[in-house]
């Protein structure tokens, strides 16, 4: 067991892990560097990626949140856009939610949600991890996703975004 050791002026000795202050303030130091790890992975660590069959090598924002909320279906070619996303409980997914489309998750799910409940539109094909997403991209024609480029391989082109 670690145990941080102080003095303080009148030289009485306090144990940090036997003071309720301390404790909580290496418990705030642990979820501060656990956010700052999560915030140094999003920052640039992922790309949109289509199908090597999609012809459009740009898009811009509001094309991309068209895509992502299900209202434009094809491709300039005329190709059927198929959309891959993670659970709303994602990581990869918030990010990309909040960074590229500028909407929280619960947006996104909430547009999908009326589009299926009205009869008017499917939501888009949700996939459980990062090596489906891969292989769903990677197989099927006209689909786009995301994914963290540690994980793209030449099977998926990467999409800038303008």
């Amino acid at each position: 067991m670690i145990t941080l050791v102080f003095k303080r002026k009148n030289n009485k000795t306090i144990h940090c892990l036997s003071s309720t202050r301390c404790r909580l303030a290496i418990l705030l130091l642990l979820c501060l560097s656990l956010f700052l790890g999560a915030v140094a992975k999003a920052d640039g660590d992922y790309s949109i990626v289509t199908n090597v069959q999609v012809s459009e090598k740009t898009l811009s924002s509001n094309s991309l949140r068209s895509i992502f909320g299900m209202q434009k279906k094809t491709w300039a070619d005329g190709a059927k856009i198929r959309v891959f996303v993670l659970p709303d409980d994602d990581l990869l997914h918030q990010i990309v939610s909040k960074e590229k489309l500028n909407l929280f998750p619960y947006q996104l799910r909430s547009t999908w949600d009326r589009l299926i409940f009205s009869g008017t539109g499917q939501a888009p094909i949700q996939v459980n991890s990062i090596e489906e997403m891969l292989a769903k991209v990677a197989t099927t024609p006209g689909a786009i996703g995301y994914l963290w480029k540690v994980n793209i391989n030449e099977n998926v082109n990467v999409l800038q975004i303008k």
